[in-house]
């Protein structure tokens, strides 16, 4: 069971309460990456209450759009069921539940969305909000905190712009992403460098082949470049202890090459307790 996946699917329309619910159903079979869905369209019937004829139609039109994808098959007393997995990028291109946040009102008889803002005869207009509006500030920030959350701002302006510029949609949604991803304990540095990545990966791409960055963002497709990084950082220590192991090597054998090995590298590895100043001593001395 993925939440992440259920609520993915939730927030977007598939065109019909039917296709809703066999979609839902579906996510709620699935991993974090949208695999390993294996159910029967019996199964699907007899949990969703939907007419077996309607699943099937319904599980085809999804295979035709690409919304699901088999993956493979499973046996079962019966034969076989098939394996499906829900391909995240069709459904984040989907057209979202959630109302527009344009406020149109009324040009005829216009409605007042708001309290009244109190007598404007002497000047003194009221209070905007109500007291229980969302929008109210019960509490006034202090300077530490516009400090910190101006600072949090930049850094995620800083990491948006490093993503192709020509498919940067919904700022807002983004920068929110970006901030939620670093309150989580992903570095600053480390993302954007991810970013970075992904923008020299698509390089050459048509605008269709490269996702949106709302939707990079909420599928969390950065993952992929911080598992790069950390790959790329782990190689790199691997290969710094394997050639402190050498120096060290060096030294224990009084090699004629210790003469090139520098002051920095002898202060680390006397440091990392691989070899003592009298070992460095003997081997320099007889270099």
């Amino acid at each position: 069971m993925s939440w992440r996946i259920a609520n993915e699917c939730a927030e977007r329309r598939f065109g019909s309460a039917a296709r809703k619910q066999i979609i839902m159903f579906l996510a709620d079979k699935a991993s974090d990456d949208g695999s390993g869905i294996w159910c029967s369209k019996g199964t699907i019937q007899r949990h969703t209450e939907l007419s077996e004829s309607t699943v099937k139609r319904t599980i085809i039109d999804f295979l035709r759009e690409g919304i699901l994808i088999e993956t493979g098959r499973r046996h079962c007393k019966n034969g076989y069921t098939v394996i499906y997995r829900i391909v995240l990028e069709r459904v984040a291109a989907l057209e979202p539940t959630a109302e527009p946040d344009i406020e149109t009102g009324v040009t005829v008889n216009p409605v007042q969305p708001e309290p009244g803002t109190g007598s404007t005869v002497n000047g003194v207009r009221g209070s905007r909000w109500t007291p229980n509006h969302p929008k109210t500030i019960h509490k006034p920030p202090t300077r530490k905190r516009e400090a910190a959350a101006e600072v949090e701002d930049l850094e995620s302006e800083k990491i948006l712009a490093a993503y192709p510029e020509d498919r940067i949609r919904d700022r807002r949604t983004s920068l929110r992403l970006i901030a939620g991803a670093v309150k989580a304990g992903v570095k600053p540095d480390d993302l954007k460098q991810a970013v970075k990545a992904y923008a020299k990966e698509i390089e050459g791409y048509t605008r269709s082949k490269v996702c949106f960055s709302d939707n990079w963002f909420k599928m969390r497709r950065w993952e992929k470049g911080l598992a790069q990084i950390q790959a790329d950082r782990e190689k790199a220590r691997e290969a710094e202890a394997k050639g402190r192991a050498s120096l060290a090597e060096w030294i224990h054998e009084r090699h004629p090459l210790c003469r090139h090995i520098t002051n920095r590298q002898i202060e680390d590895l006397i440091a990392s307790r691989m070899v003592t100043p009298e070992q460095v001593r003997a081997a320099v001395l007889q270099a």
